[in-house]
């Protein structure tokens, strides 16, 4: 099942311009916390991150955007950062079921730098990072297979 991204809004006043989405991501929210409020996360769908104080008022420098702080932070639930040019991007998540996220995004800057296609596009890069990468891969080899009747156990260097 893959994530869906709904028609973003805008609004502009005077030169501050304000982007909402809303993103439904088939992920639990701990998984998606990481996605927005890690350097490891944020550098997989969005911009690399050089400094990144996980706390209410702590740096961060998003390389694409610029320094600044982290203007709030709900362990788990809320992530804004406050940087330069970059303005105020706000990542807010809530349960969707029992193994789903809903991603209130806000971002909030001034002149012509962002669009909602950009937006979308990293958002598109959030899903498809967030997506299991196909049927996990064991830890450990299998046992063999038990010899049954009419079957016998190759030795090493034989072969059928």
């Amino acid at each position: 099942m893959s994530g869906s991204i709904e028609q973003g809004t805008s609004q502009t006043h005077g030169n501050t311009h304000i982007l909402h989405f809303l993103v439904r991501i088939p992920r639990r929210m701990e998984d998606v916390w990481t996605a927005v409020a890690t350097p490891a996360g944020l550098g997989g769908w969005f911009t690399a991150v050089d400094v990144l104080e996980p706390r209410l008022d702590g740096e961060v420098t998003l390389r694409e955007l610029g320094s600044g702080r982290i203007t709030a932070w709900d362990v788990d639930r809320v992530a804004e950062y406050t940087v330069g040019d970059g303005g105020r991007i706000r990542f807010h998540l809530e349960r969707d079921g029992e193994r789903g996220t809903v991603l209130r995004f806000t971002h909030e800057w001034r002149g012509e730098r962002e669009s909602e296609a950009r937006w979308r596009t990293r958002f598109e890069r959030l899903i498809d990072n967030l997506e299991p990468s196909g049927p996990p891969v064991p830890s450990e080899p299998s046992p063999p297979d038990r010899e049954g009747p009419g079957q016998e156990q190759l030795l090493p260097g034989q072969f059928t």
